[in-house]
């Protein structure tokens, strides 16, 4: 992943740890579910909702 460098450690890792919160559903986890679980809750999108870092 990358990022601007002016940025303090914490705060990186924090974005990093959002990133990986935004992620969809894997597939596997619907066929397991039987479509039940499709979509992510946590879900955000860049551009829509910040994050309060």
């Amino acid at each position: 992943m990358s990022m601007g460098s002016i940025k303090s450690k914490g705060i990186k890792r924090r974005l990093i740890i959002e990133n990986k919160k935004a992620q969809r559903v894997p597939t596997w986890v619907m066929l397991r579910t039987k479509m039940k679980v499709r979509t992510n809750p946590k879900r955000r999108n860049w551009r829509r909702n910040k994050l309060k870092l």
